[in-house]
Parts: structure tokens; sequence; C-alpha cells
């Protein structure tokens, strides 16, 4: 599967350089997504290539042969405006069980979370969110001027669901949505169905829940599902997926929220279908279908995950229990001069995230970066005695 991968990838960039270049991320360029954080330096393409990238949770594996022919047989259509797209939106209407009338795509489902607080946060209304969680949203949020209720993490890095209910009920007035990431970027946490329940059912009707549920497909956990039944029994519930994980399309850009018409009529005057390219649909048709590919994707990474924090728990380092294709690792020492220590030995991890100083979170990637993760932090850190500061 590998080389399949390999060659694929090799046939495919060559297309997507000439004719895509605008929607491919400058590789020695990745976005400072944090404040305070230093810029990462630039890096030439093959300078890049040769870097264990273990900072942003994508799949390090790329599309599948399956996803790359069904994206090659689309560029007939890169210099059309009104190009048959796949049927992408009927397709996830169809594997998810709802009207097509339910489903909202975005360039990304960061695109989605603008969109939603662009249209939910008007009139000085206020966002309810884990404190710590996805910071970009939060980012986007700042910019509307708009004000965050921010409800702290529970000892166990868990969010805080009876808080959240507390939160929204003491600012009933004000609040225009509810953010839950599940599992919840950086912590790796779920918010089990059960908690999903006590929420929903906890907070006025008319309060939108968004829940992002961007990393589900690698949740083995039997309390996680997924919220999307929740649209069809009419709840203000917005559900928000992705295919930049598990189908590897991060540099391709495209997600998809499902929710009631009225809130899809709400959001759609802020979104930017145009910003969705021809390639993408098609691919993200195929993604859809190709459910063995994903499966294998999941297999890989749970075990290497499995195998990389138990190796720096016997060295002596806590780690944040996950469910998603990424952990924290707790360093004892503030997190950004520890990246940059990383950098210098051809390994990428992630950001510095308010609130958790000395946690870093580090990506899944394939077994030989995951090893070169191992070595380079047995070389940066000390082993230590077992620590008891955290699950």
């Amino acid at each position: 599967m590998d080389e399949k991968h390999a060659v694929s990838r090799r046939r495919f960039v060559g297309g997507v350089t000439s004719a895509l270049g605008l929607l491919t991320l400058e590789p020695g360029r990745l976005v400072s997504q944090a404040a305070g954080q230093v810029p990462r330096p630039q890096t030439t393409p093959d300078e890049y290539d040769t870097l264990a990238k273990l900072a942003n949770n994508e799949n390090p594996y790329g599309p599948p042969e399956s996803v790359m022919k069904a994206m090659t047989g689309a560029f007939k259509y890169a210099n059309r405006y009104g190009y048959p797209d796949g049927g992408i939106v009927d397709a996830i209407a169809k594997h998810h069980g709802v009207p097509r009338e339910n489903v909202m795509l975005g360039a990304g489902s960061g695109a989605i979370l603008d969109v939603a607080g662009t249209a939910l946060l008007q009139d000085d209304r206020r966002i309810v969110s884990a404190e710590v969680s996805y910071d970009v949203l939060f980012q986007h949020v700042t910019a509307l001027k708009a004000d965050q209720i921010k409800v702290p993490l529970l000892p166990d890095f868990r969010q805080d669901i009876p808080a959240t209910i507390a939160a929204v009920h003491a600012n009933y007035r004000d609040v225009g949505m509810v953010y839950l990431c599940s599992p919840n970027n950086p912590t790796g946490r779920i918010v089990t169905r059960q908690e999903v329940a006590q929420l929903l059912d906890g907070i006025p009707s008319d309060v939108p829940v968004l829940i992002d549920e961007a990393y589900f497909h690698f949740v083995d956990d039997p309390d996680y599902a997924t919220s999307i039944p929740y649209v069809l029994e009419g709840r203000q519930v917005i559900v928000c997926r992705t295919f930049s994980k598990i189908a590897a399309l991060a540099g391709m850009r495209l997600g998809y929220c499902i929710a009631p018409r009225s809130l899809i009529q709400r959001m759609r005057p802020y979104a930017d279908g145009a910003a969705i390219n021809a390639i993408v649909k098609w691919g993200g048709v195929a993604a859809l279908a190709d459910t063995a590919s994903q499966a294998w994707v999941k297999k890989t990474t749970l075990e290497l995950r499995g195998k990389t924090v138990a190796a720096l728990r016997e060295y002596g380092y806590a780690v944040v229990p996950s469910d998603a294709n990424f952990f924290m690792v707790h360093l004892r020492r503030p997190v950004q001069p520890a990246i940059e220590e990383f950098r210098k030995r051809g390994v990428l991890v992630g950001r510095p995230f308010a609130g958790l100083p000395e946690h870093l979170r580090v990506s899944i990637g394939t077994a030989d970066e995951m090893s070169r993760f191992t070595v380079a932090f047995k070389d940066i850190f000390p082993a230590v005695k077992a620590s008891n500061d955290g699950p």
C-alpha cells in the first residue's frame, strides 16, 4: 500500500504543482496559528521532503489510489467554471443518511467554523467553549470582535460539560453558540455520547451547538458516537467533518457540515463555494467510498500511537490519553524552545497552545517518522522518574 501511495503521489503532484499552485501550502511557511509562536524558517521543497512532519495532524500516507484516480480524471475540468462536480453533496448526504439540504460544503472544515462564527456571533453574541481547544476558531472569533466564554478543562483534560451548561445558562441572552471539539484538538480527549446528550438536554433548545468531528474516524471508544442523528431530530446542532485528516486531502481543502435547514440558511450567505476546486470534489466522492483505505490508516495510526506513547511513558513522561491521530506529552518545560530543538533534528512538531504551555502536541506520522521523533526526544530530554501529573 505504501508503494502505491508513493507512486500515485509522484504522478499526481506534478499535475497539482503546475495546474493548482494556488491550492498548495507553501512548505516552508507552515502557518503560525498561535499568539507568540516563533515562525518556522522557510525551507526548499527538497528540505521539506526530508523532515519528519508531525506538526499538523495530517495523514502521512497521502490519498489512496482510488482518490488519486478520481482527482486525476477531474483535471479535464480545470479550465471550466460550471463543471460536473462528481455529485459530492449527494454523496455526503447519502453517506450520512440526511437530505442534501442539510449539507453545506467548505474549503476545509476550518472554513465551516469561520462561516458559523460569522453567522452566529453577530450583535455581540458570545461563544461558549473549552479552554483549551481548537485555537484557530477563537482567532476568528477575536477578529469578529466577539467574546469567548472559556470553560477550563477538567484535571484529566476532558471537557467539563456541567460547567459548560452552567456557563450557557449564566449568559443565555448573549450566547450565540457552543463549540465542542471531539476528539478535542489539541488534547485528543473525546466528549462521550452521554455527555453530548447531557449538554443538549441541559441548555435552552434554541442555542446552536457546533460539534467538530474532524478526528471522528480515529476513535475506538464505544462511548463515542457521531452527533449527526441530533440534526435529524431537528436539534440546533451543526456537525463539522473534514477530508483533511483520515482522507489525506489537507492540501486540497474540502470539508462540510451537517445541520438543520434553518441553520444552513443562516450560514450559507457567508460561505464561499467558489473556494472549493473541481479536483477535490471528485476526490471527496472517491474518499467516502474507499472505506478499506481509511480502515488501514486508522489501524496503522493507532498502533503507532500506542507504541510511541508507551515509549514516552516508559521514559518517565506523562502523556494525555488520546483518541485522535495525535497526542500531548508533558515536557515539564516550555514548549517553544523544544519545538526549535526538534526542528534542528529534522522533526516538525506541534505549536504551543495557550493554557498548556508545557504540553507538546505530536501528530502520528509513518513508522520511520515516529522512530525519528522518539530518538530526537531522548536526545533532547533526560529520562526521569515516572510522573503522576496527569493521566
